[in-house]
């Protein structure tokens, strides 16, 4: 008893430095940019309402719903990352190498070409649908042969229908004349994000992370051994269907918002296991802090190495990730603990 309290204090001091370093960090991504911003306009932006002045306006309708986009993306893809990794005990998995990227993408790019007035609810659902179909198409074919599942088959499959799936969405972009806004949608940054995005997209990701959050008990067993958990009662099917769907509505959601975003939800759950352990009681939520954090440096270092251009954020976060999933591989998964 003792030293579950000593565990609990433990994680609580690591929490509250976490969410400093978070705090820390969506300060800056407020301040540096392109425009010079002190932290006074930010005060001033978020807690004067009848402030104005164009500082305040670049603040409130474009820097504040980015670097949100980037707490909830961050957030989400580090989350699932985790869920996937503990379902699945596989070290390397990650919502962007196994195909639920890919095949929101895809649903993306269709829905744009034969839908072209869906709003961005139905814009949504079909990134959600097209994410659950990569991820069974990458499951199925794993699973196709014994000894399934294991980290070397799941990605090379995942990386082989992830290039089929981005295939199919540049090839109907090609076919239907609509390459320019695919790519502008699925570019992977938070460019241009508004309000109105984030009032459908980010209750689903606040949602589908606070569901996570109830069966991290049940995942902390379920990524030990699948027969410990049948013997302390637990419901498998059940659980790995409730954390498969919240996988998808976390990736689909992220895919919506701001497009391809590979590496985060693998990079993310191995710092954090390096932090607090393997009990996704306190993976989950400090994954969700870590991740969010990690995106908003991401999108800081983009918006500020060549002022007033912009770097992809997505070519930052891969050459922070790639050389990270290149470790692990070569240590066979052995930083998975």
């Amino acid at each position: 008893m003792k030293k579950k309290t000593l565990s609990s204090t433990s994680f609580i001091v690591k929490l509250i430095i976490g969410l400093i370093l978070f705090i820390i960090m969506f300060v800056a991504a407020m301040i540096f940019g392109a425009a010079d911003i002190s932290i006074r306009d930010v005060w001033l932006a978020l807690t004067s309402p009848s402030t104005s002045g164009d500082k305040i306006s670049i603040i409130r309708e474009i820097r504040l719903p980015r670097e949100i986009a980037a707490i909830a993306v961050g957030a989400a893809l580090a989350v699932s990352g985790a869920i996937m990794q503990g379902m699945t005990r596989n070290p390397l998995a990650d919502p962007g190498l196994l195909g639920l990227s890919a095949g929101a993408n895809a649903a993306l790019a269709i829905t744009i070409a034969l839908i072209p007035s869906a709003n961005y609810f139905i814009t949504m659902v079909a990134c959600f649908i097209g994410a659950a179909v990569g991820a069974a198409l990458v499951f199925g074919i794993s699973a196709m042969k014994k000894g399934g599942f294991s980290p070397l088959r799941i990605v090379l499959a995942g990386a082989a229908i992830s290039s089929f799936l981005y295939a199919i969405a540049e090839g109907v972009g090609l076919y239907f004349k609509i390459s320019k806004d695919v790519s502008m949608w699925t570019a992977g940054g938070m460019i241009g994000t508004t309000w109105g995005q984030l009032k459908i997209i980010v209750p689903f990701i606040v949602i589908g992370i606070l569901i996570s959050f109830v069966l991290s008990r049940q995942l902390t067993i379920l990524s030990l051994n699948e027969e410990l958990a049948v013997g302390l009662g637990q419901k498998i099917t059940q659980i790995k269907m409730g954390l498969f769907m919240i996988i998808i509505i976390l990736a689909g959601a992220s895919v919506a918002l701001v497009g391809n975003m590979a590496f985060i939800g693998l990079m993310i759950p191995h710092i954090v296991r390096a932090v607090v352990g393997t009990d996704y009681r306190y993976i989950l939520p400090m994954s969700a802090i870590f991740g969010a954090t990690f995106m908003l440096f991401a999108d800081t270092l983009g918006r500020t190495l060549h002022p007033p251009y912009e770097t992809p954020v997505v070519a930052i976060v891969a050459m922070i990730g790639l050389p990270f999933f290149l470790v692990i591989v070569r240590k066979g998964g052995r930083a998975f603990t």
